[in-house]
């Protein structure tokens, strides 16, 4: 049985003029607004670029197919994630770890969910490509800024700030999992940020040296 050929994900080659970047995000925002409007099954390379207001042949300049657009928007979007999780992670070194925890969690949030539609959107055509391999990179990404600031804290953690930092990641993500699959995010984002900063304080606050030198058995 002849094997079937992979459908190729990667951009065809990456912009470099300003004009190039312009027109490469247009495509992109129009990805996400032919995909918000007619739905998966309908997005096509022709209702993009009808949509950017760009011919198809430039288009393809850059995406061979709709996959790769589908990637490329998926790619941008958690990219943008990270690197709001990378800067408050440097602004927050040296500070307690209650103030780490309220802020790592409200700007995961915020970023994760800045525009609640395409966050949806988005999570419901992963499947389509290789996103596992993207969340992959970008959590590498995330937990080595984590990481770096929970060794900066004022109060000494007990435990290792790597495994530390993994730990916070898995429960912002499948909060975040959870949001976007319960039919109704936006109603629900202000209560379950306010959850998730109380359970990302108290793991915190039980993770530090003073927390375990005062435990008994």
């Amino acid at each position: 049985m002849p094997r079937r050929a992979e459908v190729p994900l990667e951009p065809r080659k990456s912009p470099v003029q300003a004009r190039s970047i312009a027109s490469v995000d247009a495509i992109l925002d129009a990805t996400i607004q032919v995909l918000l409007s007619v739905g998966t099954e309908r997005l096509t390379t022709t209702r993009v670029a009808m949509r950017a207001g760009v011919a198809v042949g430039s288009l393809y300049q850059y995406f061979p197919n709709r996959s790769a657009l589908i990637q490329a928007v998926l790619q941008r979007h958690l990219e943008g994630v990270t690197a709001v999780v990378e800067r408050v992670c440097r602004e927050q070194k040296g500070k307690t770890l209650q103030q780490m925890a309220a802020a790592l969690t409200t700007a995961f949030l915020n970023a994760k969910m800045k525009d609640v539609k395409s966050s949806v959107a988005l999570y419901a055509v992963s499947s389509h490509v290789d996103a596992a391999k993207i969340a992959q990179e970008m959590g590498r990404r995330s937990n080595r800024a984590m990481t770096e600031m929970l060794t900066t804290a004022r109060e000494p953690l007990a435990k290792d700030p790597e495994l530390v930092a993994s730990m916070l990641q898995g429960v912002m993500t499948g909060v975040v999992r959870r949001l976007l699959e319960c039919g109704d995010p936006e109603t629900q984002l202000a209560g379950v940020r306010e959850e998730l900063i109380l359970l990302v304080t108290g793991y915190l606050g039980a993770c530090s040296a003073r927390a375990s030198a005062t435990t008994t058995f």
